[in-house]
């Protein structure tokens, strides 16, 4: 991923336990435990990483999201994700590009936020290439 000048990481170190919600710019690697949402603000290119012996027990909403702990909770990744080996997920993913390494585990569903339109073209759901006017009379 690109860096911009004002990317920043923080870290949620081993043996550290965060409760309630988080909110990020920039990256945000996780090696305790967070019981709360995870997200990033809708504006940035943020990434989040859930390493080894990491958890997080609450929903996730982070563009990039790189998971190789535990999560307990929805994940929705608008653009990249990756469960590595030790991964567990418990709860549905939603994604729109997927990179799965044998021994991640998901215990719910697989949702693409990738849609194929009638030219079998994929794109991103709610956009329209029609522009739609309407009269008021």
């Amino acid at each position: 991923m690109a860096s911009t000048g004002g990317n920043n990481t923080t870290l949620i170190a081993r043996h550290t336990e965060v409760t309630g919600d988080l909110h990020f710019r920039g990256n945000l690697v996780i090696e305790g435990r967070v019981n709360g949402n995870v997200c990033a603000h809708s504006d940035s290119d943020a990434r989040l990483q859930i390493v080894d012996g990491g958890i997080v027990e609450g929903e996730i909403r982070v563009p990039n999201v790189v998971v190789n702990g535990n999560v307990k909770g929805d994940v929705h990744a608008s653009g990249h994700l990756e469960l590595a080996s030790k991964a567990i997920v418990e709860g549905n993913v939603h994604y729109k590009l997927i990179e799965m390494v044998k021994g991640a585990q998901v215990n719910g569903s697989l949702v693409s936020n990738v849609e194929v339109d009638n030219t079998s073209e994929p794109r991103m759901l709610g956009y329209s290439e029609d522009a739609t006017t309407v009269d008021a009379e």
